[in-house]
């Protein structure tokens, strides 16, 4: 049996003041906030989902807010880039986004596409490149209209303490297409039309260490449970400790660590972010799993206050 996953599911990163994570994703990038629940291993932090206007797979970045905590370092073992794509065209409007909530940025080429690179206010690093490629994005947010908004992920670039073991599993396991080398960098590309694109630096990095300004974990997508059960017994089978089934009530998932150190997850489509709230609300209330939800009046004391909000100009109103 071969397996094929579409590709991304979702990409989850430590930041810290969760008012600045929502102003910097909301208020500059124009996603939408699909949902405020907490971190089921760890309930007094919040956990925020940012996507497209469905909040589909392939869209979303989510976060664990550490208010004050310890900064991490960027290396092998880490998704070091994570990338969104934007529609043809509209580069012109996020060079001026971004310069308008001065945000620095560089331009760089790469595998024959133009990136605005640039980080968050914590430290992750981001890029945008166009892409033809993938549904329109028909979130409208602070002046970020669809024909300009992010549609979802390009894709990342994955640093690895063993590039090639790295290489090998994205080729040989999670079934991606080999597309090409430029430098150091190897790309994979996998079947669907967003979330799709891969590049894995070949070259060593010195190791990261987790914490604020880094990715956790890259979650790639299972078509249901079945097809989840499958890849588990897979993943198994090639070799890899994979975990039991984890319900995280908007998706299902398993964890396996591969051989470059980066945390990998498996997780369903179904059944998204709307089967607590409707399409038109999700995102504006705090959603807690079953289990929490006796201390719901708790959390809401302990969990820092925010808003999403419109801004104008460097994170002010």
């Amino acid at each position: 049996m071969n397996k094929q996953t579409a590709g991304i599911h979702h990409i989850t990163a430590i930041v810290g003041h969760p008012q600045k994570n929502v102003d910097f994703y909301a208020g500059v990038l124009g996603l939408r906030l699909v949902k405020q629940t907490v971190n089921f291993d760890d309930p007094e932090t919040y956990h925020f989902y940012f996507g497209n206007e469905g909040g589909q797979p392939g869209t979303i970045m989510t976060f664990f807010p550490w208010a004050n905590a310890y900064r991490g370092q960027v290396g092998a073992g880490q998704v070091g880039i994570t990338s969104f794509a934007i529609p043809i065209g509209s580069m012109g409007f996020w060079r001026e986004r971004l310069a308008k909530f001065d945000v620095a940025f560089t331009e760089l080429s790469r595998f024959g596409e133009e990136y605005l690179e640039f980080d968050d206010p914590h430290g992750l690093h981001l890029e945008l490149v166009e892409r033809e490629a993938g549904e329109i994005n028909t979130w409208t947010f602070g002046g970020v209209t669809p024909e300009v908004a992010i549609k979802g992920f390009g894709g990342a670039t994955l640093l690895s303490a063993q590039p090639e073991r790295t290489a090998e599993l994205l080729e040989q396991v999670m079934g991606l297409e080999f597309v090409g080398q430029q430098g150091d960098l190897r790309r994979y590309r996998s079947i669907a039309d967003i979330g799709n694109v891969i590049d894995v630096k070949m070259t060593p990095v010195a190791r990261g260490t987790m914490g604020v300004g880094t990715v956790h974990h890259i979650a790639w997508r299972a078509q249901d449970d079945a097809d989840q059960r499958e890849w588990q017994d897979y993943v198994a089978d090639k070799g890899y400790g994979v975990t039991p089934v984890q319900d995280r009530n908007y998706f299902n998932a398993v964890y396996f660590r591969e051989h470059g150190e980066i945390l990998f997850e498996i997780a369903t489509d179904p059944p998204g972010f709307a089967h607590d709230e409707t399409p038109e609300t999700m995102g504006t209330a705090l959603k807690l799993p079953a289990q929490y939800e006796q201390y719901r009046a708790q959390l809401e004391q302990t969990l820092i206050p925010f808003e999403v909000r419109s801004l104008e100009k460097g994170g002010e109103q």
